[in-house]
């Protein structure tokens, strides 16, 4: 690869990370948000270092020119015997290792067509995420539908020994992860840096016909009655009596509960 293609491919691939990381968020797809001030200094970096080549590469860089077809000649013959000794010793820094080349497809993709997050074909072959220990639990709402993370509804359900699930309506949000036997599993993944170590979080659903897969929803229901409710036994299950569908949120591994409408 030519130092120019070199340059150029630099620009590109800094142009695809500033893409998703700087003029929009799709970066939250792949790393968690205190990251992406990283991943955007690495875009600039990218692009420094490719207006850096392209600069020192363009014509006329040899250095400055003097008269005369003699120094030219000169100028010439230093360069054959340069190029002679680099092909004897297996080396030639005029060109750069064609691997680089692959390069070529991930800056493309960054910059026409984004990969999207993690969903339920990860979910589906995941380690499930242990939900730490609780040390005390806030009391829920005291009307309406009460909003939980999957995290705190996890928690509820097995640590609680007050059982404030219990005949209590909660209101939960994810994405479908298809099940067996009909169920389903509404899903959230958690990540501790990026999209290669995450861990689900999951809820079957139970009462509703289960959406397409990776569909974010919103749903409302109460404790699926299996088990001991504030026990290591209790089902982490919902018996659900209303579903909406909901746009995916802009940062997929954060684990929130989800806003009453309005």
């Amino acid at each position: 690869m030519k130092r120019t293609l070199q340059a150029g491919l630099l620009l590109l691939t800094g142009a695809g990370v500033l893409r998703v990381s700087l003029f929009s968020d799709i970066v939250l797809r792949y790393v968690k948000a205190g990251l992406q001030p990283y991943v955007i200094a690495s875009g600039v970096c990218l692009m420094a270092l490719g207006l850096i080549g392209a600069v020192r590469d363009r014509p006329g860089r040899d250095g400055p020119a003097e008269d005369g077809p003699g120094h030219e000649h000169g100028q010439e013959q230093v360069r054959e015997q340069v190029q002679e000794r680099e092909h004897e010793h297996g080396h030639d820094h005029s060109h750069g290792p064609r691997i680089a080349w692959l390069l070529l497809l991930p800056a493309l993709a960054l910059l026409f067509y984004a990969p999207p997050a993690l969903g339920s074909y990860t979910a589906a072959r995941d380690n499930a995420k242990v939900v730490e220990d609780y040390d005390r639990f806030d009391p829920l709402p005291a009307h309406g539908p009460a909003p939980l993370s999957l995290t705190e509804f996890i928690a509820r359900a097995q640590q609680d020994d007050r059982q404030a699930l219990k005949d209590r309506t909660v209101l939960l949000s994810g994405f479908v992860t298809p099940g067996k036997n009909g169920t389903w599993d509404l899903t959230r993944l958690l990540v501790a840096c990026c999209a290669a170590d995450s861990q689900s979080l999951t809820v079957t659903m139970h009462g509703v016909q289960a959406p397409p897969a990776d569909t974010w929803v919103k749903v409302t229901g109460t404790w699926h009655r299996e088990g001991t409710l504030g026990t290591p036994s209790a089902a982490l299950a919902l018996d659900v009596t209303s579903l909406r569908r909901i746009p995916q949120p802009p940062s997929p591994y954060l684990d929130r509960a989800p806003a009453i409408d309005s």
